[in-house]
C-alpha cells in the first residue's frame, strides 16, 4: 500500500542490512543484546574512502528493523520489541538548507538560456517551488493558461530502469498553483517548441541526473555557489517569505503536509 520507491528502499534495507545478520535466526529468539551487537556491527562499517554510514541512514535502518518487530507483535503474538529496548542508533539530521537569492537565481537562469529544456525546467522549479519528481511528471494538460494555474497531481520516478508515474509525495501535494504571467508565457513558448506533443505526454523527458549536471554547469558559468536541485525549492520558499506571504499560504503552495515543515524555515521569517 506504499509507493513503489518507498517499497524499494525498505526492501533494499531489509535485504542488505538486516537479513545478512539476522536471516538464520527465529524472530522470537532475538534479544536486545543481539540488536546492540548488530548496531555495533553497522557502526563499525567503513567504506573504501574510510567513511561509515551517515547518522540519518543508521537511524533509518534501525527504524526498519523496529518496524518488523512491531509487525510481529501486532499480528504474530511476539511479546515485545527488542529493537525498542535496545534503543535507536544514529540521529535524524536536517541537512543544511542552502538557497539562492533571487539575484543569484537570475544570474544562473541567464547562462542556462542556451539549452531551452534546462532553462524552462529550472524556471518552473524556482518560480513554483514544485518538487523535482512533480516537474518531471508535468504534461500540457496540467496547465490552464487562461487562469494562470498549474495542477500538481502526480510524480515521476525512474525505478529499475522503467518510468513510473505515482501519486505525489503526500495528500497535501495534490494542489493547484498560481503562476506568474511571464512564466505562463514561457511555458506556452516551450510547449510550442515540442513537436506535436500529446496532452498526456511528459514535457520534460529528462532525468534527475541530467538536471544535476546542468546545475553544475550553470552554477560554475554564473559564478554562484553550487546548491542541490532540492535547494531550489528552499530558494522558492525563501523568496515567498521575503515577499511577505504567511507560513500557511506557503505551506499550501508548496504542498507541505504539515505547517511544522514550513516552520523549519523560521529563521528566514522577519522578526514580526
Amino acid at each position: 500500500r506504499i509507493r513503489d520507491n518507498t517499497w524499494g528502499t525498505k526492501n533494499n534495507i531489509a535485504r542488505t542490512k538486516i537479513l545478512p545478520y539476522f536471516g538464520e535466526r527465529k524472530i522470537a529468539e532475538i534479544e536486545p543484546k543481539d540488536v546492540i551487537a548488530w548496531q555495533n556491527h553497522l557502526l563499525a562499517f567503513k567504506r573504501a574512502n574510510g567513511k561509515g554510514y551517515s547518522a540519518s541512514y543508521l537511524r533509518k535502518i534501525h527504524s526498519q528493523l523496529s518496524a518488523i518487530f512491531n509487525h510481529a507483535i501486532r499480528y504474530y503474538h511476539l511479546p515485545s520489541n527488542p529493537a525498542q529496548k535496545a534503543g535507536s542508533m544514529g540521529s535524524e539530521e536536517h541537512k543544511e538548507m542552502l538557497f539562492w537569492t533571487k539575484e543569484e537565481y537570475l544570474k544562473f537562469a541567464d547562462v542556462m538560456m542556451d539549452k531551452p529544456i534546462s532553462y524552462y525546467a529550472f524556471e518552473m522549479l524556482y518560480w513554483t517551488g514544485i518538487r523535482c519528481g512533480e516537474l518531471l511528471a508535468l504534461t500540457p494538460k496540467d496547465f490552464n493558461f487562461e487562469r494562470q494555474e498549474l495542477t500538481i497531481n502526480k510524480s515521476y520516478q525512474r525505478l529499475n530502469g522503467r518510468d513510473v508515474i505515482t501519486t505525489p509525495k503526500t495528500k497535501k501535494s495534490n494542489r493547484t498553483i498560481k503562476m506568474p504571467k511571464f512564466l505562463c508565457e514561457e511555458m506556452q513558448e516551450y510547449i510550442g517548441m515540442l513537436y506535436e506533443i500529446g496532452e498526456d505526454e511528459r514535457l520534460f523527458q529528462i532525468t534527475k541526473s541530467y538536471l544535476h549536471h546542468e546545475m553544475d554547469r550553470g552554477a560554475k558559468a554564473a559564478g554562484v555557489k553550487r546548491i542541490r536541485i532540492h535547494d531550489l525549492r528552499h530558494s522558492a520558499i525563501s523568496l515567498l517569505i521575503e515577499m511577505g506571504f504567511s507560513a500557511l499560504a506557503i505551506a499550501e503552495r508548496v504542498g507541505h503536509e504539515s505547517i511544522d515543515i514550513t516552520y523549519r524555515y523560521a529563521h528566514l521569517f522577519p522578526s514580526k
